[in-house]
């Protein structure tokens, strides 16, 4: 099957213009899925596979994929249903987060769609805390309206793969970890997983953690804190923020923020599970002022050291 990543110039266009693309599949008869094409390295039918003896129950097996080894998940049993049976009409979705590369097992692949993230709208409140959704959208299919759930692959990848939030010795400056006490940082994260992992990491330090669950809800609250006089700078240690959420992405909720005087100067730092060369562009492109690839707990304590002890010197 042919790649979905053309070239990262045309992906890339779509930074900082708060669009994305969807790959859209199923893995049951009836609903429809997707995961962002920025995510995914490529699409084929689904390889002979390798058993893994003691490997977690949503482990199929692992594919050779042009020599490399990749862990293949049945996302079916790893979102709450009844495992996929592997047959020759499953494909395999290969994808790159967090620093690792693992493959999906679903069904059919349908084809990728161009939208505005303005019209991805959070799961319903009804769906629970511990379901598999970031978000859902709807599709217009020959004057059918179709419903599409966007997985939440940080929370899939998390129940899969153990996280530790434990710094490595020697990470921690104790001059700096008396002054982090109090210290507030915004976290924006349409992830709950991902939000948990980075409030876990940090809140080990004193620090106080203030949550928004996409970037339009983040924008909002610093533009209300500027309407209410508050120096928004000044109030924040900085902001972390994911690149791909509902309603307004990281990049252009970064820009929205440099384009507002009253807190152009807030420090942001883009955390995200996105890999590739692209993205240190990209953070120039937007104006954030650092990067980090999730899930790395040394490096995201490390830019908080760094931010707070340039707060400290000036």
């Amino acid at each position: 099957m042919k790649k979905v990543l053309d070239t990262v110039d045309q992906r890339t266009q779509l930074v900082g213009e708060n669009r994305l693309e969807l790959l859209l599949f199923k893995i049951n008869a009836t609903q429809l899925f997707a995961i962002n094409v920025f995510k995914v390295k490529e699409v084929v039918k689904l390889p002979a596979l390798s058993a893994i003896p003691g490997s977690k129950s949503n482990i199929s097996g692992v594919a050779n994929i042009r020599g490399l080894s990749i862990p293949v998940i049945n996302l079916r049993g790893a979102i709450g249903f009844s495992p996929m049976p592997v047959s020759d009409d499953c494909n395999l979705i290969i994808t790159e987060y967090n620093r690792s590369v693992q493959g999906f097992l679903v069904g059919k692949v349908e084809h990728i769609v161009n939208m505005t993230w303005s019209d991805i709208m959070p799961p319903p409140k009804s769906a629970g805390p511990n379901n598999y959704l970031t978000a859902i959208t709807k599709l217009q299919d020959n004057d059918v309206e179709r419903l599409v759930s966007i997985i939440d692959v940080e929370k899939v990848l998390a129940e899969i793969i153990d996280y530790d939030i434990t710094l490595s010795e020697g990470v921690l400056d104790e001059q700096l970890a008396s002054q982090m006490p109090g210290k507030k940082i915004l976290i924006v994260d349409d992830s709950s997983t991902a939000r948990k992992q980075v409030r876990d990491t940090l809140s080990q330090l004193g620090i106080e953690i203030i949550e928004a669950s996409d970037g339009l809800q983040a924008l909002q609250l610093l533009q209300r804190w500027a309407d209410e006089g508050k120096d928004v700078s000044t109030e924040l240690l900085m902001m972390i923020t994911d690149a791909e959420m509902p309603e307004m992405d990281g990049y252009k909720l970064t820009s929205e923020i440099r384009a507002d005087k009253r807190m152009s100067s807030l420090f942001i730092t883009l955390n995200t599970s996105l890999s590739g060369s692209f993205n240190h562009a990209m953070v120039e492109k937007v104006g954030c002022d650092e990067f980090i690839s999730k899930f790395q707990p040394d490096l995201l304590v490390g830019v908080v050291q760094k931010r707070l002890k340039t707060v400290l010197e000036s």
